[in-house]
């Protein structure tokens, strides 16, 4: 029987999420201040679902903050997302390849 409340009220939850800005916001938003916030709310939360993965997901916290380098300077440039990846990829492998040699590893 918890079980069927726990899925419940997750699907409530989803619910809820889903249709109270709807009900909410039924006309144009005409704030700059809240237009602008709401603007990058995309980006904030999957910065923070980003950004401790890429610090722990690789074998030594160097290497993950040096893809992390490269990928904010090369983001900052202005480049496209697979190329970002790929060098960021580059990046982990290069540091873990030098980490190695070096014995750090």
């Amino acid at each position: 029987m918890n079980i069927l409340l726990y899925i419940l009220a997750m699907a409530l939850t989803t619910y809820l999420i889903r249709v109270l800005p709807l009900t909410i916001f039924r006309k144009p938003i005409r704030s700059r201040y809240l237009r602008s916030v709401l603007y990058y709310v995309p980006y904030t939360c999957l910065t923070a679902m980003t950004f401790p993965a890429i610090l722990s997901s690789t074998t030594s916290l160097v290497s993950g903050a040096a893809a992390l380098a490269v990928a904010v300077f090369l983001a900052y440039r202005g480049k496209s997302l697979i190329v970002v990846a790929l060098s960021s990829s580059a990046a982990v492998l290069a540091a873990e390849a030098v980490m190695r040699l070096a014995g750090l590893l």
